[in-house]
Parts: C-alpha cells; sequence; structure tokens
C-alpha cells in the first residue's frame, strides 16, 4: 500500500501535520487542504487513493462534501474515512450512510489511523493500478507508459497516452469534454474544451484504421470508449 496518496482534509494545522508525519512514515505520500474548497480542487487535480476527511469544516462540511463525492460517478470509487470528535452512535450512522468507509473518532492514535487506512486501501477493489490492459491487440502497460498495437510499439504524445489510459480504465461511459479536462489534463490547468477534440484526433489516428473505432463520438455529449460498434 505503500506508495499510495492520502489527501487530509482538517482546518486544524497541527491535526493535519501529526496525521501527515504518521502517514509518511509508513510510506504514504500526503497532500492537505484545509476546506473543502481546497479538498475538491486537489481532487480533482491529483486523484487521491484516499481521502481523511474531517466532519466539521468551515463552510461546507465534510460529511456534505462526502455526500457530493459518493453521488459523482468521476469520485464515487474513492475510499473516504470521516474523521471526528462526534463519538454518538447516530453520528456515526450517518456517515456510514453517506458512503463514507469507515469512521474514526478523535482523540486517535496515529497506529491505529494507519492499521485502519490500510484496511479501507486493501477493501477498495483492484489495487495494482500498473497492471497492463488489453483489448484485443491494443496493449497499454502503465509501468513501462508504453502502447503496443498488434505488439509494434504505437506513436503517440503523452496527452494522447493519459487519455488512452483513462479511456481503458473507464470502458463504455460516455464523458463530456470537461469531464476529459478534468481527468487528463487536472482541474486546475485551464485550457479551451476543444482542446480535446484535437488530442481525440490525434489518438485516433495514433491508433490506425484498425483501433481508431473505439474512441467513439456520442453527439450532444463528447466521447467514450467501447469495444461495442
Amino acid at each position: 500500500m505503500a506508495g499510495k496518496t492520502i489527501l487530509i482534509v482538517d482546518d486544524e494545522a497541527p491535526i493535519r501535520e501529526m496525521i501527515a508525519v504518521a502517514l509518511e512514515m509508513a510510506g504514504y505520500d500526503c497532500i492537505e487542504a484545509e476546506n473543502t474548497q481546497q479538498a475538491h480542487a486537489c481532487i480533482i487535480d491529483k486523484q487521491p487513493d484516499l481521502i481523511l476527511l474531517d466532519w466539521m469544516l468551515p463552510g461546507t462540511t465534510g460529511i456534505e462534501l462526502a455526500r457530493r463525492l459518493k453521488r459523482n460517478e468521476m469520485t464515487a470509487e474513492i475510499p473516504i474515512i470521516m474523521l471526528t470528535a462526534k463519538g454518538e452512535e447516530d453520528n456515526k450512522i450517518q456517515g456510514l450512510e453517506v458512503g463514507a468507509d469507515d469512521y474514526i473518532t478523535k482523540p486517535f492514535s496515529p497506529r491505529e489511523l494507519v492499521a485502519r487506512l490500510k484496511a479501507v486501501l486493501r477493501r477498495a477493489g483492484p489495487a495494482d493500478n500498473d497492471a497492463p490492459i488489453e483489448i484485443n491487440g491494443l496493449h497499454l502497460d502503465p509501468a513501462s507508459h508504453r502502447v503496443t498495437i498488434d505488439d509494434r510499439p504505437a506513436d503517440m504524445g503523452p496527452t494522447e497516452y493519459r487519455l488512452l489510459q483513462f479511456f481503458m480504465t473507464h470502458q463504455e461511459r460516455a464523458y463530456t469534454r470537461g469531464q476529459l479536462l478534468d481527468q487528463v489534463w487536472g482541474g486546475n490547468v485551464y485550457v479551451e474544451e476543444r482542446t480535446v477534440d484535437v488530442h481525440i484526433r490525434r489518438l485516433r489516428k495514433a491508433l490506425g484504421n484498425q483501433y481508431e473505432h473505439l474512441v467513439q463520438t456520442v453527439r450532444g455529449t463528447g466521447y467514450r470508449f467501447s469495444t461495442k460498434s
């Protein structure tokens, strides 16, 4: 589990620092946010593997952010552990009902936090994001950052590679240009939505006649990657 990126969302800097030190000693990478607005930007831009989310935050509460994230298909799969001083049973139930994966009541020990975090990450599904992906003769290897078509190297730029990797790991769903910008370019990068069209054309060209049909235009929406005609 080491090497995973954890987003710590808490408005108290000493608590964020304490958690970050414990997690970094356990081999995790940490990013921090002090409110839900910062947290949302980090989630879109950095795509953390798990979120440690304080219940009581200024402005929008942590529980409301958790509810929004779990309702959005782009962020619904990110595990969330709620951190709170609220120990009452109904608060725990409310946190779990909105989709939080676990609930830790302050004060807690760093060792307990790391152990609970590891357990949630283990349950979170396929943990090996470096596993090669293959569709017929189209092969993408995240570990080596290479794409081959029928065992021959494919010539594509880094943006086309990221687009293809996102598409191959999110098949059969239609995505708007805005969603693709958030996921592939990052939420803090400001480019025109039509930039997506340019890179889609380049990706199709790189895939060639045999595989360009996999990247489909969805009229009125955007694009999807599908093996179905």
